[in-house]
């Protein structure tokens, strides 16, 4: 067992894993944040995507122990005021999930995405999303969210800035 200190969604989690626990599976079981899907366990079909350290990563392909002393940001961190973000009530509008499976991690990949590429057009948001199966939207509501997010966040600091 090996001793680990992470910050995830702001809370400091001090915990004792095995060294080949992976961070999806510390996320689910040991920190109890089940938001954090686990497909494919290949990094393949993205519902296990989360930010660490401000980079969206497949949380299958990481052990716990490489998260020690890092800061991670889940789906259940988005909505850390209680209201849903922009992004996610965009998705919730614009029919952009339907089982939910892979919603998590595509949220997550799209926040930081958005943060990172807020200038972005659909064709680098098709890309974006190329990493993550959906076997329910056809990813066309996924888009429209994705967009429509950026379109309100550019009006957001437009008249912030008037």
């Amino acid at each position: 067992m090996q001793e680990i200190e992470v910050t995830i969604n702001g809370t400091r989690y001090q915990e004792m894993v095995e060294p080949r626990m992976l961070l999806s599976d510390f996320l689910r079981e040991v920190c109890g944040l089940t938001g954090t899907h686990v497909g494919c366990e290949h990094g393949v079909c993205g519902a296990c995507t989360i930010v660490l350290d401000d980079a969206a990563v497949r949380s299958c392909l990481i052990f716990a122990v490489q998260s020690d002393g890092r800061n991670i940001r889940t789906v259940e961190g988005l909505a850390h005021t209680g209201e849903l973000t922009t992004l996610q009530k965009n998705f919730k509008e614009n029919h952009g999930l339907q089982c939910g499976f892979c919603t998590s991690g595509i949220l997550m990949a799209a926040t930081d995405f958005i943060e990172k590429k807020p200038e972005a057009d659909s064709q680098e948001i098709k890309e974006m999303l190329s990493g993550h199966l959906c076997r329910c939207t056809g990813y066309d509501g996924i888009v429209k969210a994705v967009e429509k997010t950026m379109e309100e966040n550019k009006k957001s600091v437009k008249e912030l800035n008037t």
